[in-house]
């Protein structure tokens, strides 16, 4: 790891680190196959497990709360607030979640929220199943998960530096990620099978039953207190804003956020994909051009997490999240240069297989680049700005595809991430000398 940067100094507890498979050499087929060797590890298979069932029943209520506020409401405008009205509570609780996983034992943090969100799936299914028809309640309900949900995934994905070693940090993530895209593709698709044939509350219960499956997972975990080493403190205010100072200091954790944020904000252009599927590509028919265009990222994403068996061997984090935010513009000016829609797709599906990349790689140095005692909060800090980058893109390409039409929009968007990426790159050396 990169001496300028600071690493773990702590003693990981023995319950962690007893199974650690060992690291041979892979061959052949297996060299580009996905790294499966922390699943070796019965605690990271644990919490990876619950992963699977989660990322499905979180899809299914992803899909079925903007469907029954549309179906009360007849408004796609009701549709976008409650979208929005999730999204303050998220960066709010991310952040607090990211100090308190700092402070007490993840595994009990997980226990509460996993129980929190489950909960409220419930509150769901029940709302649901006594047609009570009101939007409020659906919005307060999706604050009431998204706060949960914000208090958890600090905690979760900080977990994983506990449970596997440094090197197996990029096949730990890959496992993760391939999994959560994976359910963005199997979850609406499913959703869209079983709304016609069990209803809409059905959806929700299945989700509250996977988040059982979820908190026995959990359960299973080893205890994971703070480190010996840590500082005994309160997760307050204070302790998020010295979690911002932290990243302020360290140099390569604030250039792996500005990464996703140029990609995200420059380079994510959904927020166009309903205007060109009626405009660009409505010779192929409106409805196939739009599934086709949300779907062609999160499979290319999937596709990319199962033939990532190389991350193992890098070595060079920072040059490989700089490669695949570059890929990642590269694609992205490809696709709105397309005027044909399978040649479009292919550029998106190219452009999720370079997301992937940048998610294994900037995860990774997150967990190895901070010390224990900060994951938490560098956690919450990349929960918020996964789940901020992509809405703060709806805005801008949405304005810009008005003033300028979409594939102008979408292509001069990948035009600014390579030119943005590569001069923070050249200007700032910290990321592009980080290894491990």
């Amino acid at each position: 790891m990169d001496t300028s940067e600071s690493t773990d100094s702590g003693t990981e507890p023995e319950s962690a680190k007893a199974e650690e498979p060992a690291s041979g050499p892979r061959r052949g087929w297996r060299r580009w196959a996905m790294d499966t060797r922390p699943l070796q590890i019965p605690a990271y298979r644990r919490l990876w497990s619950s992963t699977i069932v989660t990322a499905v029943g979180s899809q299914l209520t992803a899909v079925a709360v903007p469907k029954q506020i549309y179906d009360i409401t007849g408004s796609s405008a009701w549709v976008g607030a409650a979208s929005m009205a999730g999204l303050l509570p998220l960066i709010v609780f991310a952040l607090w979640g990211g100090a308190i996983a700092d402070t007490m034992d993840r595994r009990k943090l997980l226990l509460i929220t996993n129980s929190g969100i489950a909960v409220t799936s419930v509150l769901f299914w029940v709302q649901a199943a006594i047609g009570l028809d009101s939007v409020t309640a659906l919005m307060v309900l999706l604050a009431m998960q998204q706060a949960f949900w914000g208090l958890n995934a600090p905690a979760r994905n900080a977990s994983i530096a506990r449970l596997v070693s440094a090197e197996q940090l990029p096949a730990a993530n890959a496992l993760g990620s391939t999994v959560m895209q994976t359910g963005q593709v199997v979850g609406p698709l499913l959703a869209g099978v079983l709304i016609p044939v069990i209803g809409l509350p059905e959806l929700y219960l299945i989700d509250a039953l996977a988040l059982c499956v979820t908190l026995w997972a959990v359960v299973k975990l080893p205890s994971l207190p703070p480190l010996e080493s840590a500082t005994p403190r309160r997760a307050g205010w204070r302790e998020v804003a010295a979690g911002f100072r932290y990243i302020s200091l360290h140099k390569v954790l604030l250039l792996s956020f500005l990464a996703d944020i140029i990609a995200m904000v420059f380079g994510m252009p959904r927020a166009l994909f309903p205007q060109l599927a009626a405009q660009t590509y409505a010779p192929y028919g409106e409805g196939l051009a739009l599934g086709m265009l949300f779907a062609a990222i999160p499979i290319g994403a999937v596709v990319g997490g199962l033939f990532s068996g190389t991350f193992s061997r890098a070595r060079r984090h920072g040059w490989m999240v700089i490669g695949a935010v570059v890929a990642w513009g590269v694609a992205i000016t490809g696709f709105g240069l397309s005027s044909n829609l399978w040649i479009g797709v292919v550029f998106l599906a190219a452009a999720g297989v370079a997301d992937m990349v940048s998610m294994v790689f900037r995860g990774a140095i997150l967990l190895s680049a901070a010390t224990d005692e900060m994951r938490g909060r560098m956690q919450g800090v990349f929960t918020v700005v996964v789940a901020g980058g992509p809405r703060l893109a709806d805005v801008l390409h949405g304005t810009a595809g008005s003033a300028f039409g979409p594939r102008t929009a979408v292509a001069g968007g990948g035009i600014l991430v390579v030119v943005i990426m590569l001069t923070l790159a050249a200007t700032v050396p910290a990321l592009r000398r980080y290894r491990i």
